[in-house]
């Protein structure tokens, strides 16, 4: 089993931010972005850790970025830690593989979420706005007959914000150009559908539905670039194409396994969350690797 990373302590540099999988530095105009192998559920971090689960999520990353380099520039400046400061090759053994020397961009504060299936919360707002005897949610009108996990005729752009805590809230397109501007909300928007369009199609021929995703965006000297984590279990919903069957919740290449157990236990979803058996960890760390073997071949 790899060696689980929950911590890190990079004391030559100072943090810049913690989030539930990410540990970030400050080295200037860099940033230093380590995925750990922290797991949270229902925004919770859990106490156990996913074997090699940072490594996955940094090399989908990594695997992507220079799949999709046509269509947008990232923030990657290298992952080879021979490449990073010198000061930080003594963390050899908790860097390699699952860090990341990124620019330091200016981010755009609101999550740009492409879905080509219906699924997730988008699915509950849709169920709800039928009750009330309309098909239309965010200003999309949605067929009558629709079923959850069915393709949608064509993918949408679903912003939401961006909640630093807590769970973000889907919003209009109208509102994002309220809060960022037209001409950013519009890059946003039209480079969101374009990058899902490609990885979609990419994925597809290697047996994985991409039903949505999420990602952000920043500025770097003036210039509009893709950033953090990309096309991850993480950050999107990854169905096998072989079990797909529209009319209920799909099978996932992520943590749903976690969500179900939890969900069985009696946790009130609030901190401290309990410790996962080792029969999950050991089931979610297998979907994990078979996505990144089916996608990367690795």
């Amino acid at each position: 089993m790899e060696k689980i990373v929950l911590q890190t302590n990079i004391k030559e540099y100072p943090l810049f931010s913690k989030g539930k999988v990410r540990d970030v530095y400050d080295l200037g105009d860099k940033l230093l972005i380590i995925a750990t192998d922290r797991v949270s559920a229902f925004d919770v971090v859990l106490p156990n850790g996913i074997p090699g689960k940072g490594r996955v999520l940094t090399q989908m990353s990594l695997f992507w970025f220079n799949l999709l380099k046509d269509t947008i520039d990232s923030h990657l400046i290298t992952a080879e830690v021979d490449e990073y400061p010198s000061d930080l090759h003594k963390h050899r053994e908790i860097l390699g593989g699952r860090s990341m020397l990124v620019v330091k961009a200016k981010r755009i504060d609101i999550e740009c979420v492409v879905r080509g299936y219906i699924s997730g919360s988008l699915w509950k707002e849709l169920l709800a706005a039928r009750k009330g005897g309309n098909n239309e949610v965010h200003g999309f009108a949605f067929l009558p007959d629709l079923k959850e996990s069915d393709k949608l005729p064509a993918p949408i752009f679903t912003p939401s914000t961006k909640a630093e805590s807590g769970h973000d809230e889907n919003i209009s397109f109208e509102q994002m150009v309220k809060a960022i501007g037209k001409e950013t909300a519009v890059m946003c928007r039209d480079k969101s559908l374009a990058i899902y369009t490609k990885a979609a199609d990419y994925a597809r021929k290697k047996g994985i539905i991409i039903a949505d995703t999420k990602f952000e965006f920043g500025f770097h000297d003036k210039k509009f670039i893709i950033i953090d984590e990309i096309l991850s279990p993480d950050s999107s919903r990854f169905w096998p194409v072989s079990l797909y069957s529209p009319g209920k919740g799909q099978p996932s290449f992520d943590k749903q396994i976690i969500r179900d157990y939890l969900n069985t236990i009696d946790w009130d979803k609030t901190p401290p969350a309990p410790v996962l058996p080792d029969e999950i960890v050991a089931k979610t760390t297998a979907k994990y690797k078979e996505a990144e073997q089916l996608l990367l071949g690795k």
